[in-house]
């Protein structure tokens, strides 16, 4: 199996729908980019640093794979070639159905609806285990001990964000319809029903 043409092939789809999505929505007016913006203190910090370790995190994939590191035995790298595609597929899911109400980061001055349905019926953060998933998947195909120091890393910032920085946004935009549906959907994957 062609490990670096998948890895690339996923890359290329996940960030291509990344930045064609904020270019979309800018020439509507909306600011995509939130990240870190209007923010103070630890939200702020969070932030900043998930950016900066998504990043690091991209810049070592890039590395592991034209270079070809690995670690991995061929079943491990089918396995990360799986769930890296898995991962693409439940972000572009996760953007397609935000429609306008996605962002990277939280916006204090835009209002958004509370997206519910679709992919947000089994997890209240599709797009979060998206980046979640490719990460693991690459790390997978391409593993060495930086790349799996930053994906790691990465991905405690990636809770860190929704824990501390998404979901008490959502409650105080939201109130208790966010509350209701968090009894019903689970932070990352399955329902509560």
């Amino acid at each position: 199996m062609e490990y670096r043409l998948i890895s690339i092939a996923t890359l290329i789809a996940f960030y291509g729908c990344y930045f064609i999505k904020m270019f979309c929505q800018k020439k509507q007016g909306i600011q995509t980019n939130q990240i870190g913006k209007d923010k103070v203190g630890f939200v702020k910090f969070i932030e900043v640093t998930m950016k900066l370790a998504a990043v690091l995190v991209f810049t070592s994939e890039l590395i592991g794979i034209f270079i070809g590191i690995s670690h991995s035995s061929a079943a491990v790298r089918t396995i990360g070639a799986l769930i890296s595609i898995i991962g693409t597929v439940i972000f572009i899911t996760a953007v397609y159905t935000m429609r306008d109400s996605w962002r990277a980061g939280v916006s204090q001055t835009d209002k958004t609806e509370l997206v519910t349905n679709g992919i947000f019926q089994i997890s209240r953060n599709p797009a979060f285990l998206g980046f979640d998933l490719l990460y693991i998947g690459i790390l997978l195909q391409f593993f060495h001990w930086v790349l799996c120091i930053l994906t790691v890393f990465a991905i405690i910032m990636y809770h860190l964000q929704i824990i501390y920085v998404e979901e008490p946004f959502l409650i105080n935009a939201f109130g208790n319809e966010y509350r209701q549906y968090r009894k019903k959907v689970c932070r990352y994957i399955g329902s509560k029903r």
